[in-house]
């Protein structure tokens, strides 16, 4: 079932204390939200292409999880969840898509018990994994095909990792737990997020010399998660508030960052953003179900920034909220 919206919210705009200038309100226009067929199931939409195309992951309400791919324009989805060759048992998670529709992620090989990563150049299959790690996930893709993406190294360190016209390089924040690569784009610039000494997550951005910017925080926030960029660098996201609120987020600099809830919703996230400024992610609602969102960001907006909406109190006893919490990487 698919319910198709056209609605028009304001991001609040959010600056970090001394900025010499406030940016203007910008508005997001959700033109759909959409769910997989089924009862039950959970929509999960994580990258856009440039040319419309969503690639996401779907929890049945079953239990099995996928991939899938999902055309908001003609309201399409692929004919059924895709999974990788190895993935015998369960799961494969669509993670990232580019212009050629090759998509990348993960899946779950039940034979060792690990997570490899694959690369969908449909219809064929490719299995990737980093030299020596014990699990590998691809996160995200560009245009060109160079993927990003975390693994966990043969010594149990949990890197980030680009791949580069072939050639792998790992890498870590400083300081950090675990670093995850998300997305890069045309410029090879990339996003993602760490987790401190004490499990907190905070946002990166890492150029094409290997500079990085860190740690990048909604002010006030308890962990913020960068999810996908686009080529002007635009990045969305989402972070947790103080009083456990999981909201999204548009990143257009370390000091200037815009949040986002859909009404009602108990936790939303902006995951993929393409270069015409298209954006995808998830709500969900007080029933635990995720719903797929597609939307536009206008940075010209008008309207005065609504920090109104009220964000309804998250009950951690739903499964999926705890697995979008806890688990690494985050969907």
């Amino acid at each position: 079932m698919k319910i198709k919206n056209t609605l028009v919210y304001t991001f609040a705009v959010l600056t970090l204390p001394l900025t010499a200038t406030i940016a203007p309100a910008a508005s997001i226009q959700v033109l759909q939200t959409f769910d997989y067929p089924g009862i039950g199931n959970s929509t999960l939409p994580q990258k856009i292409s440039d040319q419309g195309v969503i690639v996401g992951t779907v929890i049945e309400g079953s239990g099995a999880v996928g991939g899938f791919f999902y055309k908001p324009r003609i309201e399409r989805f692929s004919d059924r969840p895709f999974t990788a060759p190895n993935d015998t048992g369960n799961p494969t998670l669509g993670r990232g898509v580019n212009n050629n529709r090759y998509a990348c992620g993960e899946y779950l090989n039940p034979s060792d018990g690990a997570y490899h990563g694959y690369l969908l150049e449909h219809p064929l299959y490719i299995t990737f994994d980093v030299s020596g790690s014990q699990e590998t996930i691809p996160l995200g893709i560009n245009n060109a095909g160079n993927f990003v993406g975390a693994a966990t190294l043969g010594d149990g360190a949990q890197a980030a990792f680009l791949n580069l016209g072939g050639v792998v390089t790992t890498f870590q924040v400083p300081g950090a737990t675990a670093t995850y690569a998300y997305q890069l784009n045309k410029g090879n610039q990339i996003i993602g997020y760490y987790n401190d000494l004490n499990g907190a997550a905070h946002g990166f951005t890492r150029d094409h010399r290997g500079s990085m910017v860190f740690p990048i925080d909604k002010p006030g926030a308890i962990e913020t998660l960068l999810l996908g960029n686009n080529d002007s660098n635009w990045g969305v996201g989402r972070y947790t508030d103080a009083a456990g609120a999981t909201h999204g987020l548009f990143y257009i600099t370390s000091d200037t960052i815009l949040t986002y809830d859909y009404p009602g919703a108990v936790f939303t996230s902006l995951n993929g953003i393409n270069k015409g400024g298209y954006v995808c992610g998830y709500y969900v609602d007080t029933a635990g179900i995720a719903h797929g969102i597609w939307a536009k960001l206008n940075l010209n907006g008008v309207s005065a920034p609504d920090t109104s909406k009220p964000v309804v109190s998250v009950n951690l006893a739903f499964p999926l909220l705890e697995m979008l919490r806890n688990g690494a990487p985050a969907l």
